[in-house]
């Protein structure tokens, strides 16, 4: 699956009606950001079963804002609604790889668990 492009009129459905998403907050005039995009547009390649979505910050800054984006490139990862992992910076390859396969080996009962306790 190639990237989709997501906004505030489409983060909440994205996120609600896939299983695992990965999110990209990016900007066209940032370095890392245009780094990062070839190696999340081959992991989406690679991953056809995984949402990968792509946040343009400039264009979304009240999404932006609201995800408390402080840094780009940003990447998030939503498995099943529950946001699993959030972090700045441009990920290589295996390391976005290493990522996909902890998030689709994560025990969600656990980490609602883990959430409800606090």
């Amino acid at each position: 699956m190639a990237t989709i492009d997501i906004t505030e009129k489409t983060f909440d459905a994205t996120i609600t009606d896939n299983a695992i998403v990965l999110v990209d907050f990016w900007a066209g005039w940032c370095g890392p950001c245009r780094n990062f995009a070839p190696t999340f547009t081959a992991a989406s390649e690679k991953h056809p079963e995984i949402t990968f979505a792509k946040v343009d910050t400039e264009a979304e800054q009240a999404l932006s804002s609201a995800a408390g984006i402080r840094s780009i490139p940003t990447l998030m990862a939503f498995r099943d609604k529950v946001l699993v992992f959030s972090q700045p910076g441009a990920l290589n390859a295996a390391s976005l790889d290493e990522l996909i396969v902890n998030v689709q080996a994560l025990d969600m009962v656990a980490v609602r668990a883990s959430l409800a306790a606090r």
